[in-house]
């Protein structure tokens, strides 16, 4: 089943979360650790992050510094399948541009067909730790290039032009929005313009970046129905669990803190003490969410898994 049909089939406000792949040469037990804290609140579909791989410098002997490209964690495709087979959970996948080739992700594409995951996330990708790639034309420049190219997938056509069969199921996919605009995006009109984009040509919903202040969220919502955008438009949801996040988190992802969460956060001490106000601030969010008929609200789970078993109890 595609995961938005089970999302809007639900009789109440479904739950979905992310996890983060272990770091390579970690056991998979890590993962399966996080989804055991979860998996009791009936989880609609776990979202597995992808991540592109990294260069760094190695000394040598000469002391000259020898450039590696690494990856340091494994694949979504293989977490996804086990995922689905050990849980009977859908997987959803982030498939990204950056980093990737149109080719790997090709490849990517005919494993997750054959291992029977049907549902992806189509996502840009994180850009701050990739150097600039020295064929671009090997690669995707937007998400909605990406799009193209599963679409394409779907109607059995590689990328040479060639066919291909067995898409018995095509893949149904969900794609990002950005309630306090994409940090790429020079307006919110912007933004908008492209979010419309993604639905027409095929996104089945949008999930949001993480927020904290809920106006933002309706305020969104509310422009993208004015825009003709009718799918689903999931809440994404991350607890604070370090004081630090106070600065980090509108520097890195620009989600703006509410007054009344910074003035709470500005009294803790200690990290702890952080993590209990993020706690509180989430279940009173997401109660906030759920009585205004939100389809679903998505956690992201990175470092916070503990913190969404507690909000989860509280709420469901």
């Amino acid at each position: 089943m595609n995961v938005i049909d089970s999302i809007t089939n639900s009789t109440q406000t479904a739950f979905t979360f992310e996890i983060l792949p272990p770091l390579k040469g970690n056991s998979i037990q890590k993962v399966y650790n996080v989804i055991d804290k979860l998996r009791e609140f009936e989880p609609k579909y776990i979202n597995i992050t992808s991540h592109h791989s990294e260069y760094i410098y190695k000394p040598q002997p000469d002391g000259s510094l020898r450039k590696v490209n690494i990856r340091k964690r494994p694949g979504s495709v293989a977490i996804a399948a086990a995922i689905q087979n050990k849980y009977g959970i859908p997987a959803v996948p982030h498939i990204i541009c950056k980093g990737f080739t149109k080719e790997e992700t090709e490849y990517a594409l005919i494993d997750l067909n054959f291992l029977g995951v049907h549902n992806l996330l189509l996502l840009s990708g994180d850009i701050k730790t990739l150097e600039v790639e020295q064929q671009p034309e090997l690669y995707h420049a937007h998400a909605t290039d990406l799009q193209g190219q599963v679409n394409q997938f779907n109607m059995g056509v590689l990328l040479d032009g060639s066919p291909i069969e067995g898409i018995d199921t095509p893949f149904s996919y969900g794609m990002a929005c950005y309630p306090e605009k994409h940090e790429e995006a020079p307006n919110m009109e912007s933004d908008l313009h492209y979010a419309k984009m993604k639905v027409m040509n095929g996104a089945s919903y949008l999930v949001t970046q993480m927020f904290f202040d809920n106006t933002k969220y309706y305020d969104f919502v509310s422009r993208c129905r004015a825009e003709g955008i009718q799918v689903p438009i999931i809440p994404g949801i991350k607890p604070i669990v370090f004081r630090n996040q106070l600065t980090v988190l509108p520097r890195v992802f620009r989600s703006d803190i509410p007054e009344p969460l910074e003035k709470e956060l500005r009294k803790c001490k200690t990290d702890e003490e952080a993590k209990e106000v993020g706690v509180e601030w989430s279940i009173m969010q997401c109660k906030d969410l759920m009585a205004h008929e939100v389809p679903s609200l998505h956690f992201y789970t990175m470092m916070a898994s503990d913190s969404v078993r507690r909000i989860a109890s509280a709420i469901y």
